[in-house]
């Protein structure tokens, strides 16, 4: 404003005295320093720096001084206004992604309802501490995560998971920060601080992606290295040969390359948006650098392939005498485990007394063991229990995994699981293979039989069974060898596969904090739809990337071709300069229209579900 002031105040002067030149080129001055003075500085940082970044400013504080030494001051004012402003239009429309986060943040509420000796109290969500209780209205916002432990409800988690369907939840359920109760009343006990939330961690995730640095935006900043010089070169050229100062300032200022700073950024910021609205995650540069050219796919079966709460479909008793003591001794030390068997175990014993003393270690892929101090209960897989000393033998060859008991040295019995194939997996391996996805294959800890039928009924190419996480790793490690390997698991028993990949996608990772900090790409919900569209996402936003590059410099050769050509004055080259901004915006804002339009429909029947 100060120098649009001194413009307009510089021309009315010279109408008013036009003797007074240098009155007037006194005001006009001043209002090239003013508007150019940060510029210049800028530039001259740059220049110290070697900083492609300030490419810009560089060559507009050339432009300015040329202009100013040529007696062109309206030119030298127009030209950093009229750049500034338009900069300014670019940042607001590229930083859509910062307001988006500012109002992320404004779902997670500030104020809890916190319970005392019966009394309710409003209290800052920041003082709250595990344990606590807080009393949860319909209509309010969740401010930590915590377990319900009175009232049933229907909770809005699309903001962590993008789906839009509300889910119920009851006593023993847990919820998340940044969702909201929809109608009933809630008790819900502080599981986790206000700060530590898995909400929090998110918004600290989305904030961090914007310094993702690509491969592609380093080839420009090298290319832009000598950018600077060459148009330098250009413009004296022009100078020279048309001995007319004007077209060589208007090669400076067309050569500005705003279009360039974008080529990168601009997608990215759009391919972030596109998948936070489906509840995805992205960490890292291995999004476009490695995902986009994924040819082979590694999955984890229960959770991921399957749906995680597994049918029990049989029972071998050993030493227990009925079916309920061998589940009782079973929920005494799943009671406290994560694993999809644990929680099947707990869902069977809902009307069965069980003791909930027990304090429990867990080995990863094999099984958990508790004591209650008199007595000690394992339950686990096979070789587990046979790494412990016990002789078990399966009592019979099932569809289905054996889950053995043993008590107090004695083999209590059996519970045989089966799992489920999702009903979306065949559709979502069939557009992975579609979108370049030559070999996918099931790592699992379950027996041959079992995983065998998953893989049938969901057309994976490969499979290998009896896993441990140790022997996982090695499974990708020897994929990487020939590949670019990209797994998916569900973040807990596959953290180590998951960090081993080129690109670790960690399925239905809310509230698991080893999901978010394994994986490269973490999906909020378990919906098998997001892998193909994540991988689609970076196929197109690494091909926008490319194609923005050429826009940005097929626009600056034009320009600067009708500038030389005296086509296009300063002042108006400071306007069309930003059309290859303008346009990588917009070829860029294409991918916010993502919707996996490669999706296949078939009509593939789920036999092993009619089976």
């Amino acid at each position: 404003m100060g120098a649009l002031i001194c413009l307009a105040a510089g021309l009315i002067y010279q109408k008013i005295s036009p003797a007074q030149d240098v009155v007037s080129g006194l005001i006009f001055l001043l209002g090239v320093i003013i508007i150019g003075a940060p510029v210049l500085t800028t530039a001259i940082k740059g220049l110290f720096s070697a900083d492609a970044g300030a490419a810009m400013e560089i060559l507009v504080s050339i432009a300015m001084i040329v202009a100013v030494l040529d007696g062109q001051y309206v030119v030298a004012i127009l030209i950093p206004i009229i750049l500034t402003l338009v900069h300014f239009l670019e940042e607001k429309s590229i930083m859509g992604g910062r307001d988006a986060i500012e109002g992320l943040k404004k779902m997670q509420a500030d104020t809890a309802i916190l319970l005392e000796d019966g009394r309710e109290r409003e209290v800052d969500a920041k003082t709250l501490r595990e344990g606590d209780l807080i009393l949860v209205k319909p209509g309010m916002a969740l401010p930590i995560d915590g377990t319900v432990t009175r009232g049933l409800s229907s909770m809005d988690q699309k903001s962590l998971t993008g789906e839009s369907l509300p889910k119920e939840v009851k006593a023993g359920d847990r919820v998340f920060a940044g969702t909201t109760n929809i109608e009933g009343l809630l008790a819900v006990r502080v599981d986790k601080e206000y700060r530590d939330t898995s909400f929090q961690r998110i918004v600290s995730l989305l904030e961090n992606a914007e310094n993702i640095t690509l491969p592609e935006a380093r080839i420009v900043d090298r290319f832009m290295l000598y950018y600077i010089p060459v148009a330098l070169i250009v413009a004296t050229l022009v100078w020279l040969l048309t001995q007319d100062i004007t077209r060589a300032i208007a090669v400076l200022v067309v050569s500005c390359p705003c279009g360039h700073m974008l080529v990168s950024s601009a997608p990215m910021i759009a391919a972030l948006a596109a998948a936070t609205k489906r509840g995805i995650l992205i960490k890292n540069s291995a999004f476009v650098e490695k995902l986009a050219d994924a040819n082979y796919m590694v999955f984890d079966k229960t959770g991921t392939i399957t749906n995680g709460t597994l049918e029990a479909v049989g029972y071998h008793l050993a030493k227990a005498e009925i079916y309920e003591a061998l589940l009782a001794a079973a929920a005494s030390v799943a009671q406290s485990s994560l694993h999809p068997t644990s929680k099947s175990i707990m869902l069977l014993c809902e009307d069965i007394d069980y003791d909930k003393t027990y304090e429990i270690t867990e080995t990863a892929g094999r099984g958990v063991k508790g004591s209650n101090g008199k007595d000690t209960v394992i339950v686990g897989n096979r070789k587990y229990l046979d790494s412990l000393g016990f002789s078990v033998t399966d009592a019979f060859e099932a569809d289905g995994a054996n889950t053995w008991v043993a008590k107090n040295g004695e083999v209590l019995g059996c519970i045989v699981f089966r799992d489920i194939p999702r009903a979306d997996a065949p559709q979502a391996i069939e557009q992975l293979k579609r979108l370049g996805i030559t070999q996918t294959c099931l790592l699992t800890g379950d027996n041959a039989l079992a995983a065998r039928r998953i893989v049938e009924a969901v057309s994976i190419d490969a499979m290998h069974s009896d896993l441990l996480p140790e022997q996982k790793l090695q499974k990708v490690k020897q994929a990487r060898e020939n590949n670019v390997v990209v797994v998916v698991g569900d973040g807990i028993n596959d953290a180590l596969a998951l960090a081993e990949a080129d690109v670790g996608i960690a399925m239905g990772a809310m509230g698991s904090d080893t999901a978010i900090q394994s994986a490269d790409i973490s999906l909020m919900n378990n919906s098998l739809e997001n892998i193909p569209f994540v991988v689609d996402l970076a196929q197109k936003t690494k091909g926008t990337i490319y194609m923005n590059i050429i826009i940005a410099f097929a626009v600056s050769f034009v320009m600067i071709c009708l500038a030389a050509g005296g086509a296009i004055s300063a002042v108006l080259g400071a306007f069309l300069h930003n059309a290859g901004a303008f346009i990588i915006l917009l070829n860029s804002s294409r991918i916010l229209r993502n919707n996996t339009s490669r999706k296949p429909k078939t009509e593939k029947s789920m036999d092993y579900i009619a089976d």
